[in-house]
């Protein structure tokens, strides 16, 4: 790998992703920082490539990050979180039922829950844990129904969770998991009409994705990347649509408190010790 060149690694979970690549790209180069990306088609690739050295800087999702920090600390190594959008803080995941669906989370016992892709932080990992510490273990107490749609994107994609609100809605579950930002998105596109179904438990406050970096990232070329994003300006009508393809109005700097949530939701399902496990013993 050329240390005089950034490469990022990104997972391209929609076209899209070519398209605010390839402007970021001719943005960063305009300014000075040599620079280019690579697609994988799933995290987990990503994440075995940046150990491998394919890779300076990974577009994580919350769930990669953990598998980056773990596998990190096994080897005696350090993974550091540069950067995230100012939309990657402090969302929530919701658990909706139909107007005349149970009123409390104990009423689930015996119901249908559905939810998105096994490998999502947002509509599954993180809800069915919430679940789980009010005493309802899933697939136990509970039937999970999951819409397991491309796994290896970590629910980037949202298909399964607009798929677990349709069964919702058709009356093959009895509630439906998914990000509070796409509530109020499925309700617009008319997915979630008006009325027809009510929130019933909202989880607490985690984070989403970041820009992580390994210990042996060329420190020069990393602060000049992070740099760059944090003066990004939503004013600037360059950088503004591709802003709003990737879904925020400014870069901020990470923080790694808001993983709190779906850390104990992969301790409590043991969802990602094998791959921490299979990539540790590749590395060492």
């Amino acid at each position: 790998m050329n240390d005089n060149v950034l490469l990022l690694g990104a997972v391209a979970y929609d076209p899209k992703v070519v398209t605010i690549w390839d402007g970021f790209k001719h943005y960063f180069t305009k300014r000075g920082l040599a620079f280019d990306y690579v697609l994988y088609s799933n995290y987990e690739r990503q994440v075995e490539a940046h150990f491998s050295g394919h890779i300076h800087v990974a577009w994580n999702s919350p769930l990669a990050w953990l598998q980056s920090e773990r596998i990190a600390r096994a080897l005696s190594r350090r993974a550091e979180a540069i950067c995230m959008r100012d939309t990657d803080r402090d969302l929530t995941s919701l658990i909706i039922v139909r107007p005349e669906g149970v009123g409390e989370i104990s009423a689930l016992r015996g119901k249908r829950v559905a939810v998105g892709a096994r490998d999502s932080p947002q509509a599954t990992l993180i809800p069915l844990s919430y679940i789980a510490s009010h005493g309802l273990e899933p697939g136990r107490d509970f039937e999970v129904i999951a819409f397991d749609r491309l796994v290896g994107k970590h629910g980037d994609h949202i298909g399964g969770e607009r798929d677990a609100v349709r069964a919702l809605l058709r009356g093959e579950a009895d509630a439906a998991c998914l990000i509070d930002g796409n509530y109020l998105l499925f309700a617009q596109e008319g997915t979630l009409p008006s009325g027809a179904a009510r929130i019933l438990a909202r989880t607490p406050a985690y984070d989403h994705c970041n820009f992580t970096v390994l210990e042996n990232a060329p420190p020069e070329l990393i602060g000049r990347f992070r740099e760059l994003l944090l003066e990004m300006s939503y004013a600037d009508p360059e950088i503004r649509t591709l802003l709003d393809l990737e879904g925020l109005k400014q870069w901020q700097p990470a923080r790694t408190s808001g993983y709190r949530a779906l850390a104990a939701a992969v301790d409590r399902f043991g969802t990602i010790n094998s791959f921490v496990t299979t990539i540790v013993t590749r590395c060492s």
